[in-house]
């Protein structure tokens, strides 16, 4: 009976030790796993005695399960460095838990200097080596971690970019946070939107707090497209406020959550063209006057959406009913929900331009209720 536990006992232990996300070195496989990989490696020197390594070990566990689908890119392991002392040695280790990060082309690595919480050890290694962490039970984060290193290659081009400069004890920053998330989602369909931040109080990010002025957190700068000199942002820290103001600085139209407004996709010139039609005037000449219009456009974005206005001028000229049939199909489609999200951003506008075509009819219909 006792052989029989022990068994059992064993047998737990092994697939546990299976199951972890954590590699494990030795002096035998050190230098293949980390030095001759290639693969960036965050390493934990830890003794099994040191009360601070049991703290450490279900974090970093959690820590390589989170990374365990970029393992291709990123590696976390740990190193018994009390029965393994010639590795500590090696490595300079002087107390535990020592924690080090091999970029995969040096051998020598960084020194770890921060938190030991979950959210710390992530943005470290997402500020490393870009890869973001997929914590359970959330979708992976959709905001950019910048650093010192990467700043300068996201501003300056064809995206309009706002950062927030942070720091991990920081209180409002801990409320931000949330929020941040969010609008990095809401504007997740616009490429020429980035939602960013930087670790303004670790070393790989106060070089860029420094140089862009950042004296207290959390401090949000706007980056416009094709400018390296940043704009304060000074307004409320709501995702209402935040999408207000990159709406009106990127000339976007989203709502919270994500949606658009009822004028994205329309065209001013065009609705001025289109009103003519829906207040009596013969098709044929709208159509053509349209047309005209559309030649005078030169913002890319408005050619885009012009098509579909000359494309329901052409359906009325078949089928006089045709804006209001099909309005109502798109709203029903829309509200049947289910879609992804570019499919509903393009039936969005398809519905905010055919609104043009049917909003004289339905203000009328419901005068005569």
């Amino acid at each position: 009976m006792v052989l029989l536990k022990s068994l059992v006992v064993a047998s737990l232990a092994a697939a546990v030790a299976a199951k972890s996300a954590v590699l494990d070195l030795i002096p035998s496989n050190f230098d293949d796993v980390v030095l001759k990989s290639g693969k960036p490696t965050l390493v934990e020197f830890f003794a099994p005695w040191c009360g601070h390594c049991k703290n450490l070990a279900p974090v970093y566990e959690e820590l390589a399960t989170a990374l365990e689908y970029a393992k291709d890119k990123v590696q976390i392991a740990k190193v018994d460095a009390d029965a393994e002392r010639a590795l500590g040695k090696r490595f300079g280790v002087q107390g535990f838990p020592t924690l080090k990060f091999f970029d995969g082309k040096s051998e020598q690595p960084v020194d770890y200097k921060g938190g030991r919480d979950l959210d710390s050890l992530s943005n470290f290694i997402a500020e490393k080596t870009g890869v973001k962490a997929r914590k359970k039970g959330s979708a992976p984060s959709l905001v950019n971690i910048l650093n010192d290193a990467t700043i300068k290659g996201a501003i300056g081009g064809d995206k309009n970019v706002l950062v927030a400069f942070t720091a991990p004890w920081c209180g409002h920053c801990k409320n931000l946070a949330p929020t941040w998330e969010k609008l990095a989602a809401t504007f997740a369909s616009d490429p020429e939107i980035t939602i960013a931040k930087v670790d303004a109080d670790a070393p790989t990010g106060k070089k860029s707090a420094a140089e862009y002025g950042v004296s207290g957190f959390p401090t949000i700068k706007f980056f416009p497209k094709g400018s390296t000199t940043p704009e304060d942002y000074n307004g409320g820290r709501s995702e209402a406020d935040l999408v207000k103001f990159l709406n009106e600085k990127a000339g976007t139209h989203r709502t919270p959550g994500g949606g658009l407004d009822t004028v994205a996709g329309t065209i001013a010139a065009l609705d001025e063209i289109v009103a003519k039609y829906t207040g009596g005037a013969s098709l044929a000449e709208v159509a053509e006057e349209a047309k005209e219009a559309v030649k005078s456009l030169k913002n890319s974005a408005e050619l885009k959406y012009a098509d579909y206005y000359l494309r329901v001028l052409d359906k009325l000229s078949k089928s006089e009913g045709y804006a209001t049939k099909e309005f109502a199909r798109l709203e029903g489609i829309l509200k049947k929900g289910g879609l992804a999200p570019a499919k509903v951003d393009e039936l969005t506008v398809k519905v905010n331009v055919l609104r043009k075509f049917v909003e004289k009819a339905a203000e009328e219909a419901k005068e005569e209720l």
